[in-house]
């Protein structure tokens, strides 16, 4: 169904890393541009924006937790978390939307970079009201907690609307659609149904904190152009979950 006004107005957006990135660039300033372009769209219908990025573009922790302890290897790609953040922070603001970084990890005073802070549940909210997107980084600032976990802790923090998972596959399917042409896509879901079917959508610490808060969550591809504009107004592109 499509509303000719927004279904939700505070959004945690969550997008993988490896939607950053194409070919030989980890970071594409492309990919970027679209991106701010289209949440500088968001932004003229009063959309308040938060978002969180995972590292895959540029570091992943569980493949390298063979040559390395997984504190160390979830501790890089929290750091890289803030790399991907920061970029996509310089191309909104170089497009005229405003934006802040908040970092997990407190980096003075080895790094001082310009509206990067530690995160406070309060100054997101703030900066949120005042018109910013918000862009954290980080993680959850602990290892052992995938992106998934630190979008869902960072939803309810700011009490977002939804939770809006953004992939490379337009939805939650019975099994991978790549593999197999024949999976089932789902249009909504329970929770507990995609716990029980074992639908990899996101980890169980994620999944329980969104069970457990009423917490819906949109999965959806983050390509073509538009698409996020397309679920904030409520058209049935992907997959919602709910309690």
């Amino acid at each position: 169904m499509n509303h000719k006004n927004p279904v939700y107005k505070r959004i945690l957006l969550e997008i993988s890393g490896e939607m950053m990135g194409e070919k030989d660039k980890p970071i594409s300033p492309e990919i970027m541009q679209s991106l701010a372009d289209q949440l500088s769209d968001l932004r003229e219908h009063n959309i308040q924006i938060a978002i969180v990025i995972g590292a895959g573009n540029i570091w992943r922790g569980a493949s390298n937790q063979v040559t390395m302890d997984r504190r160390k290897a979830d501790t890089i790609g929290m750091m890289a978390t803030v790399v991907n953040a920061l970029a996509l922070q310089g191309v909104l603001e170089k497009s005229g939307v405003p934006a802040s970084v908040l970092s997990a990890i407190n980096f003075e005073p080895e790094i001082e970079v310009d509206k990067v802070g530690p995160y406070v549940g309060s100054q997101a909210i703030q900066c949120l009201e005042n018109g910013e997107v918000v862009v954290f980084g980080g993680g959850t600032g602990n290892p052992f907690f995938t992106t998934d976990t630190a979008a869902a802790l960072r939803a309810l923090q700011i009490e977002a609307d939804v939770l809006l998972k953004a992939t490379k596959v337009d939805g939650v399917y019975s099994s991978d659609p790549v593999e197999n042409p024949d999976a089932e896509k789902f249009h909504s879901l329970t929770l507990e149904e995609a716990l029980e079917k074992r639908l990899k959508v996101m980890d169980a610490a994620a999944f329980s904190l969104c069970m457990d808060n009423n917490l819906p969550i949109v999965v959806f591809a983050l390509k073509p152009e538009g698409n996020i504009k397309k679920v904030v107004f409520g058209e049935n592109i992907g997959t919602i979950l709910t309690k």
